[in-house]
């Protein structure tokens, strides 16, 4: 054996003293798959180990123990080769509670517009963020965008929208300024495009009330008096953290690629049946309930087959997630017992059921069916919201991972066949 490939191995004892461990705890390293193990030539009991692997599996490790230093000691230059665990000053989730920049996400859902909640999320002084809402619907459309928008009617409103959004950046120059002053407006726009295609075109009246939740609400037909819950729903959706499709598109803007096809990026991950597209699966097991009275009899049913029930139980909030429940608080506070009760009983009677047989509180995506069904919304109309409010923590994600001006590269970790000598 050669002395360079005799340096890509290391003995037992060697690879427990790289990691700091006993060798018992690297056997069980190994059986756990964590670690792999090859014969020595010529041996008959002896194992040896890769360098590189027991060297990721120590980085791993230091990743673990100390996030921070290892994300600063990976970032080498205008290159990030760290796992994703990156630096935001966007959203913070501690003790239960969902906090952007330093605001209680509960609290502005209370208290806020969504253009106030945006302008904070994108790190904006109030007179600036005052003058992009105001701005927001005065967009000049290319004169084809009706006709482009027709001919996606049959397509669900996230879908349209996202097959639209690279068209929209062929006809916006502008959006290739990376440059803050340029992806704010560029932001703005993409905020007006996804709502005019979630309201099915409807046009933009001087006379309404200012506001994204008003130009909905105008749209879908709700009432002005329930306006408020529509924008908390916005609200509340605006960011979660390095989620999948805020990863996603904060990769897709370290690239340096314009916001257009970095929210489009986040759009094709928020649709997955495990981000976003949840909700569709909520509001499914809600028509397979049907009737309050059917809810606990298909709750256990699903359970009896092993199939999953959607909308119930987040690993980060454990005494329940707190959008949803701000979002059924507002809904009683809109909707009192009278009103709206099908859609209400029914919500609260599969809400019981799973209580009750899995022990679980509702998530956002419950709290998104609720709001959809008491507003008599059109039907997606869940998971619209849900894109329509995060598509702004995407953009404050992308601004400022364009100010980074770093490129991000995890590495991966190789388990397929070891090179050829």
């Amino acid at each position: 054996m050669s002395d360079d490939v005799a340096n890509d191995f290391l003995s037992a004892r060697e690879a427990a003293e790289l990691l700091g461990v006993r060798l018992e705890t690297l056997y069980a390293y190994v059986s756990r798959g964590l670690l792999a193990s090859e014969k020595e030539d010529g041996g008959q009991r002896a194992r040896r180990y890769r360098r590189a692997e027991v060297l990721a599996l120590r980085r791993r490790g230091e990743v673990k123990r100390q996030p921070a230093k290892a994300l600063e000691e990976a970032l080498g230059g205008a290159l990030d080769w760290g796992g994703p665990l990156l630096e935001s000053a966007i959203t913070s989730i501690v003790d239960g509670r969902l906090y952007y920049r330093g605001r209680e996400a509960v609290v502005l859902a209370r208290q806020a517009s969504f253009e106030e909640t945006v302008g904070l999320v994108w790190d904006l002084e109030p007179a600036e963020a005052a003058a992009e809402a105001a701005a927001l619907f005065k967009v000049a459309w290319p004169a084809e965008m009706e006709r482009w928008r027709r001919q996606l009617e049959a397509l669900p409103p996230l879908e349209a929208a996202q097959a639209l959004l690279p068209i929209l950046a062929s006809h916006d120059a502008a959006s290739y300024d990376l440059r803050p002053a340029a992806t704010l407006k560029a932001g703005a726009r993409i905020l007006a495009f996804l709502a005019f295609v979630a309201a099915g075109g409807a046009r933009f009246r001087e006379k309404d009330p200012p506001g994204l939740a008003a130009y909905l609400a105008r749209a879908w037909g709700v009432a002005p008096e329930a306006r408020r819950l529509l924008e908390a729903a916005l609200i509340l959706c605006v960011d979660h953290e390095l989620n999948v499709s805020a990863f996603t598109t904060r990769c897709i803007a370290s690239a340096d690629s314009p916001l257009y096809f970095a929210v489009a990026g986040g759009l094709s991950a928020l649709i997955g049946s495990r981000h976003g597209g949840h909700t569709r699966r909520v509001e499914a097991l809600l028509d397979e309930i049907g009737r309050p009275e059917r809810a606990r009899q298909v709750v256990g049913e699903r359970l009896r087959r092993g199939e999953p029930v959607p909308g119930f139980g987040h690993p980060l909030y454990p005494q329940g997630d707190p959008r949803a429940r701000e979002l059924f608080r507002q809904a009683a506070e809109w909707f009192p017992a009278a009103a709206a009760a099908p859609a209400r009983e029914l919500v609260e009677a599969l809400c019981e059921a799973a209580a009750d047989l899995l022990g679980e509180l509702p998530t956002i995506d419950c709290g998104l069916a609720l709001v959809a069904r008491l507003l008599a919304l059109p039907r997606d109309s869940a998971l619209t919201l849900f894109g329509l409010g995060r598509a702004a923590g995407w953009v404050g994600h992308a601004r400022e991972q364009y100010a980074k001006k770093q490129l991000i590269r995890p590495r991966a970790r190789y388990v397929g066949e070891p090179p050829l000598p």
